[in-house]
């Protein structure tokens, strides 16, 4: 095998390379799992807040080449799931409640927008109905990371649905640091999963009866509960290290 061969094999997670332990890539293409595995293990807490991620860093613990990690710091970046320091260095964030009021301020805005647009053509996007699908599927599991998983799918499918590139792109910012901020706080366990299930089945009729004022009311009611959630956990988080 020759030497650029070995190092794709252990890039893709079927071999180490050089007797070195590598983190395991998909076989989609390189940046894209790059991107993909790093992003996991920041949402998931392996990476923790403010904790540095620099280009060497990462080329290393995957044995990409440095322009290969560039890309992915910079895509992370302007997600919201890393921010660069007076000095340029990109870190993982934690948001604060003045931060998770101002994204639910703006999800929100964003949100309500997509699901009038849909119900006034009683459009129910066949992506979103599978994202609820695989929720309902996983909630009786209490599957955690699989349903954060789908509701992101459900509620990037809301927008996506809608047309409009530049409101896709908005979107895509905010569901960056809120899947941030479920995979930090971890809120989402302290409900059942059938709850937000049943909020997401209250927007999907409301869309698919035609109604965009319910389906806004029914949205936002959901938002209100997941930031609640958030803000919640966040204070109980800060009395413990008050009181530790």
């Amino acid at each position: 095998m020759s030497d650029d061969s070995a190092r794709r094999s252990a890039i893709l997670g079927r071999g180490p390379l050089d007797g070195q332990t590598s983190f395991s890539l998909g076989p989609s293409s390189l940046t894209e799992a790059l991107y993909e595995s790093v992003r996991k293990r920041i949402v998931n807490g392996e990476i923790a807040p403010g904790e540095k991620l620099t280009e060497i860093r990462i080329a290393g613990e995957y044995s990409v080449a440095r322009p290969t990690a560039k890309a992915c710091l910079e895509r992370l970046t302007a997600l919201g799931l890393l921010r660069r320091t007076t000095h340029k260095t990109a870190v993982v964030p934690k948001l604060d409640e003045d931060d998770i009021r101002d994204l639910y301020f703006s999800r929100e805005t964003v949100e309500r927008a997509a699901v009038a647009a849909l119900a006034r053509t009683a459009t129910v996007p066949q992506a979103a109905a599978r994202a609820q699908a695989a929720m309902k599927a996983v909630a009786g599991d209490m599957a955690f990371a699989s349903q954060v998983e789908a509701d992101i799918a459900f509620h990037s499918a809301l927008v996506a649905a809608v047309g409009s590139r530049r409101l896709a792109r908005m979107h895509e910012v905010i569901l960056g640091e809120v899947h941030l901020t479920m995979g930090q706080f971890q809120a989402h366990r302290t409900t059942h999963p059938m709850n937000v299930v049943h909020e997401h089945d209250d927007i999907l009729k409301a869309i698919g009866d035609g109604d965009p004022e319910r389906a806004q009311q029914r949205l936002a009611h959901h938002l209100d509960q997941a930031q609640g959630r958030l803000l919640g956990q966040l204070r109980r988080e800060r009395s413990e290290e008050a009181t530790a």
